[in-house]
């Protein structure tokens, strides 16, 4: 018994190391394949684009609105990202099953989380004014765990520190005050 317990987490600790350039760029391909395979399905346009930024490939279908078939886009985003969360963890599912590693790609679809990166970081901008002024900490939205990790991230480079509560989906980042 103790056997299968080892053999199961071996795939996550080989996870975890870090992962060359040409297994990421695999990755990539993997995924880029099975959305191209999606978006002929659905009827919809797009290019992908695949780039590699701290030891993570970025997967992203850029859609260009001239030349839509008039299908938006934003069906492949859903209500606050939730058709993205799952189109990304599909790919996921894709390259592991090709590749037999997990994967912790990142998926965008028509730059829905490059806009959400920079609503993030101005409403942690704002929560961070408020801390340093008041002294007191200060209670995020819930958020999952991509938004999460970018509050954490402006946080820091602010000079405070944040920490997570909270169960999901209802987990959220507090903001400290400084001691």
């Amino acid at each position: 018994m103790t056997q299968d317990v080892v053999n199961e987490a071996e795939p996550v600790a080989e996870a975890a190391q870090p992962k060359g350039k040409e297994a990421l760029w695999n990755e990539g391909e993997v995924a880029a394949d099975y959305l191209e395979e999606l978006l002929e399905i659905v009827d919809l346009d797009g290019d992908i684009d695949i780039d590699i930024e701290g030891g993570r490939v970025h997967v992203s279908v850029v859609t260009d609105p001239e030349e839509s078939t008039g299908r938006d886009p934003a069906i492949l985003v859903g209500k606050e990202g939730e058709v993205l969360e799952a189109l990304q963890e599909l790919s996921r599912l894709a390259v592991m099953t090709l590749t037999g590693h997990r994967s912790r790609l990142m998926l965008d679809v028509a730059g829905h989380r490059q806009k959400r990166r920079a609503e993030l970081q101005s409403i942690a901008a704002e929560a961070i004014v408020d801390v340093k002024e008041s002294g007191e900490e200060a209670r995020l939205s819930p958020m999952n765990p991509f938004e999460r990790k970018i509050v954490h991230d402006a946080v820091a480079a602010a000079g405070l520190t944040s920490e997570s509560e909270g169960e999901e989906p209802h987990r959220r980042v507090v903001i400290l005050p400084a001691k």
